[in-house]
């Protein structure tokens, strides 16, 4: 399969498939904090820094250990080009289950400048807490 892009509406039914789906935010930490799908999982493709955003080194290595593939990864960023980045990443390293969430968290326009609802918009549901193993700081620590 290569990388599908999906409506936040039909990636949430992935999701609740029952068929192993799991949602990949790789928006930054702070975006995460601020609320996510809920029960996503942050590796951030990028990092904010003082001059815009960086590409993260340790993006590939921490996916592959917590997420390795053949995992299938809902991917989802702000408004969608982070997310179809990281798809293309993941699919570069054999990842073959990807599905790119449209309009990502936030909703973005497409080139006619019309709205395409993001996760917030389609109602779906939105977390701000999560179990520790599922946050960047402690899935970038190394497994034991």
């Amino acid at each position: 399969m290569t990388t599908q892009n999906k409506r936040p509406a039909d990636a949430k039914a992935l999701l609740d498939s029952n068929a192993g789906w799991r949602y990949l935010d790789v928006r930054s930490v702070e975006e995460f904090d601020a609320g996510h799908p809920a029960g996503a999982w942050n590796v951030p493709i990028f990092h904010r820094g003082p001059s815009g955003m960086m590409p993260n080194p340790e993006f590939e290595k921490v996916v592959q250990r917590v997420l390795p593939s053949p995992s299938k990864l809902v991917v989802g960023c702000g408004s969608g080009p982070r997310s179809l980045r990281a798809c293309e990443v993941l699919a570069a390293v054999g990842y073959t289950d990807l599905v790119n969430v449209e309009g990502g968290f936030n909703g973005a326009r497409d080139e006619m400048g019309r709205a395409i609802p993001g996760w917030v918009a389609a109602g779906l549901p939105v977390e701000k807490a999560s179990p520790p193993e599922r946050t960047y700081a402690q899935l970038l620590k190394p497994a034991k």
